[in-house]
């Protein structure tokens, strides 16, 4: 038995990112771009071309730590099957929960992710 594993499908667009720091979550929402819809907000800062971030947070008004968690996956999951595809780059870009994040249908929380970066002047 080889055991090797499929080789994971080519990618297009930058590798992410993660942004973690405060001051950088604080930087995107003073200085960056704003897009709201209903399963989550989308803030976009331009940077450097060729680089790209993301940082993902759901705050404890949306429910418990569990109802936080499984919002945050579900956006981290959108972001990994759009975001590539999409071929964004130049932007550090902050996805906020809500609280219909985690039990809004997962087509349509791609649709929103899709909208709120058009929105925000992300993509064309």
């Amino acid at each position: 038995m080889s055991g090797s594993a499929d080789p994971a499908p080519p990618q297009t667009g930058a590798p992410a990112g993660r942004i973690k720091k405060r001051r950088d979550f604080l930087r995107a929402a003073s200085r960056g771009k704003r897009a709201a819809r209903p399963g989550l907000v989308l803030q976009a800062l331009a940077t450097e071309p060729g680089s790209l971030r993301l940082g993902f947070t759901v705050t404890k008004k949306v429910g418990n730590a569990v109802v936080r968690n499984r919002a945050r996956r579900r956006m981290k999951e959108a972001a990994r099957l759009s975001l590539p595809g999409l071929g964004v780059s130049g932007w550090d870009i902050v996805l906020i929960g809500r609280d219909g994040t985690g039990k809004r249908p997962f087509g349509q929380l791609i649709g929103d992710l899709r909208g709120a970066l058009k929105q925000a002047g992300v993509l064309p």
